[in-house]
């Protein structure tokens, strides 16, 4: 989740101002970037505890990556994220660390930013004692085993979760995500971009499934981590049906975000609790929790970082359906989507594969994923046949793109995991129960050996 920023105090006037806002977003196709982020879970080497944010924990992590060249960001006067030319580190509210990469053009570059860092931040874990391992969900921890960071938007969020489901305590401590945000070049390639990617959440959901283990045994699931999402608040999670309906665009989400129940308003350096409220309130007669203070539009950006679709729209597209996972697998979920919508050919030939499916048949097979994984249901087959098609779309959409490394070779070398699993490999989560059936003799502990950066 996002670190405090220089918010914009522009006034709201209307609806329209936050339309354009968005719409901001939008550049031609050569402008077009990609942004990695990743989450994962700390541990200590001996015991795999999750370590506290002090002492010897993660603000010991903050503080030995500050010396590397970031800026550290301050929440209540302690570190609680970095900056550094683009790139970000922020905590979640379990202690996940998370790396949100610059927008790059490529992504060989995105390849050598994620070595960079998973180099950065070993180097700085060990003399801690420290490892950290991208997994979906945590295969230890009980939920009062892990600890909460400080920082102020997360007090308030704790608050208000109980009140809206049953997982959200468990989706801010235990669960660990990895997301490619890309642009758009008009509102119209927003809405094809948004409806696509949506539609395909499911299939990246069980491509990238990666959190068998719950308090150190298998549940059954391939992803716990889609299964906490499916009971974390309705209000903001999931497939929303209104991006499928005629006249969705910039406007219409906006209308929409306005109801989605706010969390808090940043003022003076603090987090203000006004969850439960509605943001149009706030824009149209303000709040009584904060009186004579006007939204302005840092805070509907603020607002729209606590809508956890599976697909966010903010001046850019966030894809947020896949488990945190191996390096290669990261690198392989970027891949996957910049093929698929940063080439025209293969968006229309990704377009054909999901035509005729209607909103209710997407969020059934969004419910199914999260057990099944790649054998739940597709039109006449499973999911596994439907990404055999859509890996090969990506990879040709990469061709197209040509973007080559100083060997020479394309995008495509990305997508090897991708079209190892279509083709019958395992998936992150089935190889780890193999081990957990095999060599681990039923003891989930070794994962994090094996799953460390």
């Amino acid at each position: 989740m996002s670190n405090p920023g220089e918010a914009d105090a522009t006034p709201i006037a209307s609806v329209r101002d936050l339309a354009a806002y968005l719409e901001a977003g939008a550049k031609p196709a050569g402008a077009f970037r990609i942004g990695t982020e990743h989450e994962k879970f700390g541990f200590y080497r001996s015991g795999h505890a999750p370590p506290p944010y002090q002492p010897g924990g993660i603000r010991a992590m903050l503080e030995g990556l500050a010396e590397r060249g970031f800026a550290p960001i301050l929440d209540g006067g302690g570190p609680i994220g970095l900056r550094r030319e683009g790139e970000s580190v922020s905590l979640e509210p379990g202690g996940q660390f998370e790396l949100s990469g610059a927008p790059l053009e490529t992504l060989h570059e995105t390849a050598d930013e994620l070595e960079r860092h998973f180099a950065e931040v070993r180097a700085v874990a060990a003399p801690l004692g420290l490892g950290f391992a991208p997994l979906g969900f945590h295969p230890l921890a009980r939920r009062e085993d892990m600890p909460w960071m400080p920082k102020g938007r997360y007090a308030v969020m704790r608050r208000y979760m109980p009140r809206v489901g049953g997982r959200g305590l468990d989706m801010m401590l235990r669960t660990c995500t990895v997301q490619v945000n890309l642009d758009f070049a008009s509102e119209a390639d927003m809405v094809r971009k948004f409806r696509l990617s949506l539609a395909l959440q499911p299939l990246a959901t069980a491509l990238f499934a990666n959190s068998p283990f719950v308090e150190g045994k298998p549940t059954g699931l391939m992803s716990n981590r889609a299964a906490v999402w499916t009971d974390t608040d309705p209000d903001r999670t999931g497939i929303p049906r209104f991006v499928f309906e005629d006249g969705f665009g910039f406007a219409r989400y906006v209308e929409w975000a306005l109801d989605v129940p706010m969390y808090f308003v940043y003022r003076r350096g603090a987090w203000h609790d006004v969850a439960g409220a509605s943001f149009r309130t706030f824009m149209e007669r303000g709040l009584a929790a904060l009186p004579g203070e006007r939204a302005t539009v840092g805070d509907f950006a603020d607002h729209l970082t606590t809508i956890f679709t599976d697909v966010r729209l903010k001046r850019f597209l966030e894809m947020r359906g896949a488990d945190a996972g191996s390096g290669p697998m990261m690198l392989a979920q970027s891949a996957f989507w910049v093929g698929l919508l940063y080439d025209e050919a293969a968006l229309a030939a990704a377009e054909e594969l999901v035509l005729g499916m209607g909103w209710e048949s997407l969020a059934a097979l969004r419910l199914a994923v999260p057990r099944a994984g790649l054998a739940a249901p597709w039109r006449a087959g499973t999911l596994r046949d439907l990404a055999r098609r859509a890996v090969a779309i990506a990879a040709a959409g990469l061709r197209a793109r040509a973007r080559r490394n100083a060997a020479g070779a394309d995008e495509t070398v990305f997508l090897a995991p991708l079209a190892e699993i279509a083709a019958g490999a395992p998936t992150q989560a089935e190889r780890w129960l193999d081990r957990y059936r095999g060599p681990w003799g039923g003891n989930a502990a070794p994962i994090f050996e094996e799953a460390a950066i």
